[in-house]
């Protein structure tokens, strides 16, 4: 008996739209579930070499929650191209000036490193505040 694999036909016009409030969630609990289903990986028709995976939909990214001492240690990093260019952010500030970015880099690092997961990434859609411009698509609610 084999299993059916996914085609491109089938996931590419009927893909499924979830809504989740970030308010008062765990940062990496929520982006585990997440990536999950950026993934496809709650279907049952997952493929690994398929991006099967539903749009998602963020709120309220600025309200996540970090456990322990995050807060306080939690240090991003990236390089500037320069001698001596390493630019280094703390999590709290990175919440305060763009607290969507906190949420996307910790799902972003969880997808694949390729193009699947470039692709994967493109359908998370998170927004700071309350409010989102996709009511229209009919979001379901993910449960985390």
């Amino acid at each position: 008996m084999q299993t059916p694999l996914a085609r491109k036909q089938d996931y590419e016009t009927n893909r499924r739209w979830y809504h989740v409030d970030a308010a008062g969630q765990v940062l990496g609990r929520l982006s585990t579930r997440l990536a999950m289903a950026l993934m496809g990986k709650d279907r049952p028709d997952y493929t690994p070499h398929a991006d099967t995976g539903a749009f998602v939909v963020v709120t309220n990214a600025e309200k996540v929650y970090l456990t322990g001492r995050k807060p306080s240690q939690k240090v991003y990093e990236h390089y500037t191209g320069y001698h001596g260019g390493l630019r280094q952010i703390g999590v709290k500030e990175m919440l305060q000036k763009h607290p969507e970015r906190v949420l996307t880099e910790s799902v972003r690092r969880m997808l694949p490193k390729n193009k699947l997961g470039d692709a994967m990434l493109k359908r998370l859609k998170v927004y700071a505040g309350p409010d989102h411009p996709h009511t229209n698509h009919k979001p379901a609610e993910l449960e985390t």
